[in-house]
């Protein structure tokens, strides 16, 4: 009996080590993708988010409107992780890029929010989050917003 009680433990523990190994892992991918892109980042040309409107990309896409695109990350981090984009960058491709001309997109991306969590039956709560820069882990600049439920969230988050 203490035998499979020692080894129950050791099987939780090596599970909770390799979880920890794995976060740790695609941490530094996300930071090194993250630095890859603030590189070429501002330069105009066409994102992935782009060709995703233009539907060059296909997405499984979870709410539109005029102004704004919402699809489901292709890397989810949570039982419900939605992104949702501006439809015209404006020079908007971080939030630190945001002018007094953005504000009625800025406040279009969150009532999206609301609207997708909503749709995604999130009312027991929610995260919304954008990544800024290379140190905030932006890897796409395009401004967008990650819609991430479906769990408990963690805090701190970073």
């Amino acid at each position: 009996m203490a035998t499979r009680a020692a080894a129950a433990t050791l099987t939780a523990a090596t599970s909770s080590l390799l979880r920890f190994v794995r976060h740790i892992a695609s941490s530094t991918n996300e930071e090194a993708a993250a630095r890859a892109a603030a590189a070429t980042a501002d330069t105009g040309g066409p994102t992935i988010f782009d060709k995703i409107i233009s539907k060059e990309i296909p997405a499984s896409v979870v709410y539109e409107d005029d102004k704004v695109l919402a699809f489901r990350d292709i890397n989810p981090q949570a039982p419900v992780h939605v992104l949702i984009i501006p439809k015209v960058r404006d020079g908007l491709t971080g939030l630190s890029k945001a002018e007094p001309r953005h504000a009625e997109i800025l406040g279009q991306l969150f009532y999206a929010a609301k609207v997708v969590a909503e749709k995604e039956g999130l009312a027991n709560g929610y995260r919304v989050v954008i990544n800024n820069g290379a140190e905030g882990c932006q890897s796409v600049y395009h401004l967008h917003l990650h819609v991430l439920g479906g769990r408990q969230m963690k805090w701190p988050a970073g």
